[in-house]
């Protein structure tokens, strides 16, 4: 759970699903809707990423080549059937996400966003077998229109998949970060998160607004959730605060498990607002950890 590290009153959760990968949907009042987004296009596998001996992209096989770049053409001209294609009936992804709810992720977020734009870069590659590891960097891009609001939507996905027969196996998602804006002037927040810790351990999560703030006033609310399959399905609802300081300051706590979390933090102003989402991966205490934030 976050907790304040200003005493700022804590925001309410209202349904909690799981979160982080970002997503809105609507504004009621001061009320936010959040829709996961952690999006499925990514490619990767939910076991231990092995990076030893991995090869640059220059000397991948056009066999690999051609298969991200028919994804990505299939996903930009929303042709879900042709990405399905892609995933072999075996599919298994780090998230949970099976080839049906991957399939009912991709057309909700499709149709709340109807232009998005994937642009997939190959990271790396290695040959395993008969089988090809690829890490890749998805970038999407895209807006959505909400009454007379437009919500504009970036967001960088890194994953590994596993391909077997030009067919994507297993897919684990390695890291991820999200932003929604909307409004003339959107808050810009410089996010402190690092990308991995350790069960039970101790994290700062800061959120904090670049722009002077003058007389405005800050409303918001940090958000942490498990990330589960239903999160890719189901908004997330969350009452926003007045904050008393020119950001989010949270400290968090690690749960006693692995796992992957999203952390999201939502800040508005009078003309404009700013969701940012991003994963945080839970290892075990024995595991090395990266301390990027």
């Amino acid at each position: 759970m976050l907790k304040s590290r200003f005493h700022q009153p804590i925001a309410r959760y209202l349904g909690m699903k799981s979160p982080l990968p970002l997503p809105l949907l609507s504004m009621r009042g001061w009320r936010v809707n959040l829709f996961a987004l952690g999006m499925a296009l990514a490619i990767g596998s939910s076991f231990q990423v092995q990076r030893v001996n991995a090869d640059s992209p220059e000397t991948a096989p056009a066999d690999l080549k051609n298969v991200l770049t028919q994804i990505d053409t299939a996903a930009n001209s929303r042709n879900l059937q042709g990405v399905i294609s892609f995933y072999s009936p075996n599919f298994t992804h780090s998230d949970g996400l099976t080839p049906k709810t991957l399939q009912q992720s991709l057309s909700q977020l499709w149709q709340r966003y109807p232009n998005l734009k994937y642009q997939t870069e190959l990271v790396s590659w290695q040959a395993e077998g008969n089988a090809i590891v690829a890490e890749t960097l998805t970038r999407l891009t895209g807006t959505q229109k909400v009454g007379d609001r437009t919500f504009k939507l970036t967001s960088e996905l890194r994953a590994q998949q596993r391909l077997e027969g030009q067919k994507i196996v297993r897919q684990t998602i390695l890291g991820e970060r999200s932003e929604i804006t909307s409004g003339e002037q959107p808050p810009t927040l410089q996010l402190t998160l690092p990308t991995q810790v350790k069960t039970g351990q101790d994290f700062a999560f800061d959120a904090i607004v670049q722009e002077p703030l003058g007389e405005d006033l800050l409303l918001g609310a940090a958000l942490e959730e498990s990330i589960k399959p239903s999160g890719y399905l189901n908004p997330t609802t969350v009452d926003l605060e007045p904050l008393s300081a020119g950001g989010i300051f949270k400290l968090g706590r690690a749960p006693a498990k692995p796992d992957n979390r999203w952390i999201s933090a939502v800040v508005v102003r009078h003309n404009g607002m700013t969701i940012v989402t991003q994963r945080l991966q839970v290892v075990d205490r024995n595991q090395p950890t990266k301390t990027t934030n």
